[in-house]
């Protein structure tokens, strides 16, 4: 009949450099043997893209061949130069990494929160006009699971509510209508459902986009179960791309994580 669930994080794709046209590209500048230490393409990218900007290419075979002869220092790790684009806020080559996530367990309560970041993201949310609901899982947040009389009624009303969509389908002969019928009653029967619904979204962001919702909703001001969500996000994202988020650090405040760093809004 439904149970309490934990938002669950999946990374499934990010932005990949072609070998090919990057190679060829640096035929192009003249730097031919240029490399980047970078632990990952999307840091890869972000650091082309700012070289770019600036001509700071430097060929390891022949390190006087400094593209601009206005530079005086070219940082050559990929740490030190990402890190000095995030310092200056230079966020916008930030923005060329794509990170492609799905989020499971999640509610409703957080899915609405989400679509308010919808600059440099793409979402695609599981639809409950043709997903019939069943069984109702569910999110229980700390106050009410502190509190027993309050835990008891979630759960009771959770289990209600599961019932009440099997009762329907039942009565209304779901499963002996056609396809573009059982759209429209299963989109009626939604009407019912709770927001704090378990449900799926898959959410895609570019990387300075994703360091700004990790600051925003790992805050301690945040909803909890969104807070839930992005620390978990953020603990990917840290691993994952070690130079682009090299600035953060983490402080507990009420059990959850807080992921913070100098340079907001980057």
């Amino acid at each position: 009949m439904g149970k309490v669930v934990e938002p669950k994080v999946f990374l499934i794709g990010e932005s990949a450099v072609n070998r090919e046209g990057l190679s060829a590209l640096l035929q192009h500048y003249g730097v031919p043997g240029w490399q980047t230490d970078a632990s990952s393409d999307a840091e890869a990218l972000t650091e082309v893209y700012g070289r770019a900007c600036y001509r700071s290419f430097v060929d390891t075979e022949h390190p006087a061949g400094v593209l601009n002869p206005n530079l005086t220092r070219v940082r050559s790790s990929s740490l030190d130069y990402l890190s000095n684009i995030i310092a200056k806020g230079d966020g916008s080559v930030l923005e060329h990494a794509v990170s492609h996530w799905f989020f499971a367990n999640v509610s409703r309560v957080v899915t609405h929160e989400l679509v308010r970041h919808r600059v440099g993201v793409a979402i695609s949310q599981e639809s409950l006009r043709f997903v019939r609901l069943t069984d109702l899982d569910w999110y229980a947040p700390v106050a009410i699971r502190e509190n027993q009389e309050a835990m008891e009624i979630f759960v009771r009303t959770f289990e209600d509510l599961s019932k009440l969509q099997v009762t329907m389908a039942e009565l209304l002969e779901l499963d002996s209508l056609p396809f573009e019928k059982k759209k429209e009653l299963t989109s009626a029967m939604r009407r019912v459902a709770p927001l704090g619904l378990a449900t799926n979204i898959g959410w895609s962001s570019n990387i300075r986009n994703l360091r700004h919702v990790i600051e925003m909703r790992t805050a301690p001001e945040a909803e909890e179960e969104i807070r839930v969500l992005f620390g978990r996000v953020a603990e990917v994202a840290m691993a994952r791309w070690r130079n682009l988020f090299a600035d953060y650090r983490v402080e507990m405040v009420g059990g959850l994580p807080w992921y913070r760093t100098e340079h907001e809004k980057v």
